[in-house]
């Protein structure tokens, strides 16, 4: 697991509209409590009520209302977390939502669990799951790898290093991420360009310090990779209007 966030609108009397989320590689857990969000996603718009919904990998900004007397909890999973669960075919499940029941889940949750309830149960249930997979899989090398690197690093690179089939290798990621692994890189890239350009004024960093550091070609590109994926550029992105984005 990486993270829990909430965004509680449960004592509200009008709606929170407009709120953007940018893709971070993460699969999120989404538990709606009360009436319910709309989300619009780069390929469908989502009516989403009581109940607990897989989030698959987005590619580009999600935009989120929230109801009056409504909550979410939106628990972050890693990348590799679904490698560990064959079931799923993720290959060609990106920027879409789909509806679970808690009987389908590998741990037991209620849709009003509070936080420190979900905590305890998901960490004792993956560090369980830790102790009887000793070894890494390769989704997760995968993972591990790219996150660990300072530069960014070529999927060729990948499979030398894990001495494994560059072929081989690319279709497992793509079938338990939805993503390619170049793509799954362009998106970190991306988010920690974003995540820098909000701390600019800590890290004294201008925008091609950032785009140059990150290994864009130059600050046009970055700019016009950021548009991809956000419809605007980085000097009219305003962070109040996003959630999941604030200096950390």
């Amino acid at each position: 697991m990486s993270k829990i966030w909430r965004l509680d609108n449960s004592i509200g009397e009008s709606l929170i509209e407009n709120k953007l989320v940018l893709p971070n590689g993460c699969f999120n857990l989404a538990i709606i409590d009360g009436n319910f969000i709309e989300v619009h996603t780069s390929k469908s718009k989502y009516e989403i009520n009581s109940g607990i919904y897989f989030c698959s990998q987005m590619t580009n900004k999600v935009l989120v209302n929230i109801q009056p007397r409504t909550k979410v909890t939106i628990i972050q999973l890693h990348a590799w977390t679904l490698s560990l669960f064959p079931q799923y075919d993720l290959s060609n499940f990106t920027d879409s939502i789909i509806k679970i029941s808690t009987a389908e889940l590998p741990f037991k949750i209620e849709i009003q669990s509070e936080i420190k309830t979900l905590l305890n149960t998901i960490n004792t249930y993956f560090e369980a799951l830790a102790d009887s997979n000793q070894n890494q899989n390769a989704i997760e090398k995968i993972c591990e790898i790219i996150r660990l690197r300072e530069d960014e690093i070529s999927v060729s690179e990948i499979g030398k290093l894990l001495s494994s089939s560059l072929r081989m290798l690319q279709i497992k990621f793509k079938a338990t991420t939805g993503l390619t692994i170049k793509k799954y890189i362009q998106i970190l890239k991306f988010r920690k360009s974003v995540d820098q350009m909000l701390n600019a004024d800590l890290e004294k960093m201008s925008l091609t310090e950032i785009a140059l550091y990150n290994k864009y070609f130059d600050q046009s590109h970055f700019i016009r990779k950021f548009k991809d994926v956000t419809k605007t550029t980085p000097k009219m992105f305003n962070p109040d209007s996003y959630f999941l984005s604030q200096k950390r």
